[in-house]
């Protein structure tokens, strides 16, 4: 299903709105499309700065459950990386397609195979746009697509392959307002997902006997209060049932309102 819905925002005035977590203040805007048997899906949220003050600001919501995070950066975008330790080898795979408006402002991604996980390539843009010349009013768009991810690291802990076909995540920034949005594709291995994918939703993937091997966490969000959003559409992070340490990221966008 295609959903947008407001998560969070402040602007240069104070707080504005926070909202459509676990369901609260859900706001859908577009149709639904069909999830198909294979659980493959589109989502997104929509994190924006606007002036609802009254109807949608909902106080310290994320406060609870979300850790202490980086600030976001200006206009950044990758398609992931992974960093785990399996049977005493630690694979490693570096951030991959990173782009940033203040450069490099494109890449091109090519096919990664490590023991336990593939990325099988994508490119990324961060790109500023002058939308007043006489003011140098400013727009950005900073966004990462990857395909062909397959996590195969579980299967010997007799967990799942995990496998998405297409991924993509992208946010924009105005003087006023910013933007974030995830979709993915062609995933099997992790099903069950909710219609509304709420921040720091977690998904145990599990052995068939339900001893939980790691966690899958979605919609990762950073709203620091001044605008600005960070976005990690996927983090999975490993479980000592598996016997593995680290975690595998998927997807990662951020931006802040332009000067």
């Amino acid at each position: 299903m295609i959903h947008e819905r407001v998560v969070g925002g402040f602007g240069r005035n104070g707080p504005l709105r926070q909202a459509d977590i676990h369901g609260v203040e859900e706001l859908p805007i577009r149709a639904a499309l069909p999830v198909s048997k294979e659980d493959s899906v589109m989502r997104s949220i929509n994190a924006r700065r606007a002036a609802l003050v009254g109807t949608l600001l909902l106080a310290g919501l994320c406060a609870a459950s979300v850790p202490a995070q980086a600030d976001p950066q200006p206009g950044v975008a990758n398609i992931g990386s992974a960093n785990f330790t399996k049977s005493g080898s630690t694979i490693i795979v570096p951030t991959q397609g990173h782009c940033s408006i203040d450069g490099p402002t494109s890449a091109t991604a090519e096919v990664v195979t490590k023991t336990g996980v593939t990325f099988g390539g994508g490119t990324s843009s961060c790109i500023t746009t002058v939308t007043d010349p006489d003011t140098d009013a400013t727009t950005t768009t900073s966004t990462a697509t990857g395909k062909n991810f397959e996590l195969s690291a579980l299967v010997s802990a007799g967990g799942p392959r995990i496998k998405l076909a297409t991924f993509k995540v992208t946010c924009t920034a105005t003087q006023t307002q910013t933007n974030a949005s995830w979709t993915f594709g062609g995933m099997t291995g992790i099903s069950g997902l909710p219609a509304q994918v709420p921040p720091m939703y977690t998904k145990p993937i599990t052995k068939s006997n339900g001893t939980v091997l790691a966690n899958a966490v979605f919609n990762i969000q950073n709203l620091p209060g001044d605008g600005s959003i960070g976005l990690t559409m996927l983090r999975i992070d490993f479980l000592p049932a598996s016997t593995i340490t680290g975690s595998v990221t998927l997807g990662h966008a951020s931006c802040s309102p332009t000067p």
